[in-house]
């Protein structure tokens, strides 16, 4: 924002929608539309250009927030894309601070969906100005009226005031970049109209140039060549290139630090300014101990700002370090001191996250809002480099009044008809209590209330129970008194008796006894998890044993043996079907499933004492 450009003319605004309702892809069409995409051949993208995160672009859901601005005749807007999902919503949180209206982008055939309902209800508790953009209207089976009946209806519910009860409606496509008032496809010629609402319906910043600077860091950002850079929304002053400032931490500590450099945003990135002014966004670099939430104010009047709250994690994992006989092997990172001082730095840029020290010194106990959420810090880090071992997800109690509570979640879920009795019977088995339930069009949509555990290991059960043909999504509602036990299915495996390589003849003994996870010629240790048992208790099986040799057969004979294909589970479907004395493996090369005591006999041991 420079010294010509007024405050009126600038506007802050965040883009919130559930996964896959088209966000990104809006926010491509605005890039666009204002030319603000920059000419360079490396950033030669033609899709989804704010999903630049790797791990955003394989799952395609927007996991970290970023910035972005554009030009549009006079005015200047700068655009927040924000996580869709609810267990990013420390990112959320912060957002919303940091603007002054917000896009709600609604699948004009799905409508308002549960992450909508999260999002969306954080907009609104900060009084925010919501623009509701009916989305995906090219699609042949688009119910549009109905759509927008139902987000007024979610409006209401979430308590929106008379003001934004009657929320501005644009109709896009944001595929095809156009978008205008009606949803008539072939009037639209482009994006434009939608600026123009932007324009006309989200207020412009407030905040007084003239008062003392107070900024309140809301994201952080590493540059390659100026270090760690500090992220907000200057709320009142000025700020200028080389200016002392006071930092306030959490707790209040002052001290003075100053600015090396100033930049604001333009298009995709970040352009450096002499001085930016109250309302607009910034990235500051030349404080290397900034940490989110502290308030960066002028010397003589250091005044801290309201320190976000964040809504508390529900989810607990232990991370510790990899003690499997294959531990150091594929990955450079493998220490405790490793682990450790990776899981504290994640700490700087998600709040959202907890991480205690144990009474081992090798391992973490780590607190997220959700399996997403931590299952995004463990694939970060094994990209990384990093080796490691995880527990199984708990949920986290808290003692009220007294007594027991525990994490609820509202849960959606949308089958065929047919999958509908299997979907009842699975949650009500896992304390789920029906909220609503709906069939139409060969489809059945239900509401669950749930208590989080029970969700815990369900999704994989519910994509094979409904064969990949159900959609599910969850929110947490908050705490209840405990519901009470839940009687879980056992699930057995097949576990390695043996340390060795694993050949088609062992596979095969054991591939009579269930599902493996996998192929020929992998390299498998003692307590090692290689498959699934058809029964409820665990199995040794060796698949390392070779087949004895005789005058009248040779190893030959084993090219006849064939092999189903082994069963490859991801990372979040690794980390649902662990038990409790299960840990996962991970390196920058593998995922393994493993049982917490390795030695055969130990384990028999050890499972007699505890049915004793």
């Amino acid at each position: 924002m420079t010294p010509m450009t007024s405050q009126d003319t600038l506007r802050n605004i965040a883009i919130i929608a559930h996964v896959d309702h088209g966000k990104t892809t809006l926010v491509d069409a605005l890039l666009r539309q204002s030319n603000s995409i920059r000419e360079k051949a490396d950033a030669v993208i033609t899709e989804r250009l704010m999903d630049s995160n790797d791990l955003e672009r394989e799952k395609g859901i927007t996991i970290f927030s970023k910035n972005a601005a554009i030009h549009y005749r006079d005015h200047k807007i700068n655009i927040v894309d924000t996580p869709g999902h609810a267990d990013f919503g420390g990112e959320v949180e912060r957002i919303m601070k940091m603007v002054d209206g917000c896009l709600l982008l609604v699948d004009a055939r799905e409508g308002p969906m549960p992450q909508t309902r999260f999002v969306l209800k954080k907009a609104l508790e900060h009084g925010h100005r919501i623009i509701v953009v009916v989305n995906k209207v090219d699609r042949k089976d688009a119910r549009v009226q109905e759509v927008l009946n139902e987000t007024f209806d979610l409006f209401l519910e979430l308590g929106a005031s008379d003001e934004q009860a009657e929320f501005p409606t644009i109709y896009a496509s944001a595929v095809l970049g156009k978008a205008g008032t009606h949803p008539d496809l072939d009037a639209m010629t482009d994006i434009s109209p939608l600026i123009d609402t932007i324009i006309e319906s989200v207020p412009a910043p407030t905040g007084d140039r003239e008062q003392p600077l107070q900024l309140l860091t809301l994201s952080l950002a590493y540059d390659e060549y100026r270090g760690k850079l500090a992220i907000g929304k200057i709320t009142n002053g000025t700020l200028s290139k080389g200016q002392m400032v006071t930092q306030i931490d959490r707790e209040g500590v002052q001290k003075k630090v100053r600015v090396a450099d100033v930049y604001a945003y333009e298009g995709m990135g970040r352009a450096p300014v002499e001085t930016a002014y109250a309302g607009d966004i910034v990235a500051i670099g030349g404080l290397p101990d900034v940490h989110i939430g502290e308030t960066i104010a002028d010397p003589n009047a250091p005044v801290a700002l309201p320190i976000v709250h964040i809504e508390e994690p529900t989810v607990k994992m232990i991370f510790a370090v990899n003690t499997s006989p294959f531990a150091g092997l594929e990955g450079p990172y493998c220490t405790s001191r490793n682990l450790r001082d990776r899981l504290y730095r994640e700490l700087e840029t998600d709040v959202a996250l907890r991480v205690n020290d144990t009474e081992s010194a090798d391992a973490f106990e780590v607190s997220g809002r959700g399996e997403l959420h931590l299952a995004i810090l463990i694939e970060k880090m094994r990209r990384e480099g990093y080796e490691m071992q995880v527990s199984r997800p708990q949920v986290i109690y808290k003692m009220i009044d007294g007594k027991r509570h525990e994490p609820m979640e509202a849960v959606y879920i949308e089958v065929p008809d047919e999958y509908a009795g299997a979907v009842m019977e699975n949650m009500s088995g896992r304390l789920g209590t029906l909220i609503d339930m709906r069939s139409e069009s060969g489809l059945t949509t239900f509401e669950f209330s749930i208590p989080t555990r029970g969700l815990i290991g369900f999704r994989h059960e519910f994509v094979t129970d409904t064969r990949g043909r159900g959609i599910m999504n969850s929110m947490t509602t908050g705490y209840e008194p405990y519901q009470g036990d839940i009687r879980s299915a056992s699930r057995g495996f097949l576990v390695a008796h043996e340390a060795g390589t694993s050949n088609p003849y062992g596979l095969n003994n054991a591939e009579s006894r269930g599902v493996l996870f996998i192929g020929p010629q992998v390299k498998v240790y003692e307590g090692m998890i290689v498959g699934v048992n058809a029964r409820p208790e665990d199995l040794d099986v060796n698949i390392a044993k070779m087949k004895h040799l005789t005058n009248h057969r040779s190893s030959t004979a084993e090219a006849g043996i064939r092999l189903t294909p082994p069963r490859n589970l991801s990372l979040e479907q690794s980390i649902e079907i662990l038990g409790d004395d299960e840990l996962l493996e991970v390196t920058p090369k593998s995922l393994r499933l493993r049982k917490a005591i390795l030695d055969g006999k130990l384990r028999q041991r050890a499972k007699s004492r505890a049915a004793a």
